[in-house]
């Protein structure tokens, strides 16, 4: 009985330990490739869901991801992403997410709606399981268009687990 009741602690202990969903919170600044944009202050929130594989130090989800910038121009896109743990609280970033691009401003027009975000991101996990990062974005059409100018952003990142 005592062996059942250990068994049983530790297989609750590993389903908590698991890593969790979560809310991405991020600020920064999207710098616009054609000279005639207009760079500017950006948002971003994310969903990121538990993952689907894992490895050693390698994990895969998939997600969704809505950025809006000053003058309102909007991507909304959903894909994968993976994580690589560098250590017991670094980690490195990766994801790719197509989705639908909207421009505020017609000035930051990226060439048609259809928009890849790509992004690249250092992290550290806080104590309390919710992690800090700071990431850098990229948006094409990846040349499905006739023009293909692109953003690129940097955000500072607040990862909520839940």
């Amino acid at each position: 009985m005592k062996t059942l009741l250990l068994v049983s602690a530790a297989a609750i202990g590993a389903a908590t330990a698991a890593p969790a969903q979560s809310i991405i919170f991020g600020a920064g600044y999207a710098d616009y490739s054609d000279s005639m944009s207009e760079d500017q202050a950006i948002l971003s929130l994310e969903y990121q869901h538990s993952p689907f594989h894992q490895a050693t130090r390698f994990s895969a989800t998939w997600g969704a991801a809505l950025s809006v910038d000053a003058d309102g121009d909007t991507h909304i896109g959903a894909g994968l992403i993976g994580v690589y743990t560098l250590g017991d609280r670094w980690f490195v970033e990766g994801s790719v997410m197509p989705g639908y691009y909207d421009e505020g401003n017609d000035l930051n027009d990226l060439g048609g709606s259809f928009q890849i975000r790509s992004l690249l991101g250092l992290g550290y996990t806080l104590n309390s399981g919710n992690k800090i990062s700071v990431a850098v974005t990229h948006k094409s059409n990846a040349s499905t268009q006739d023009e293909n100018p692109g953003v690129n952003a940097l955000l500072l990142r607040y990862h909520y687990a839940f």
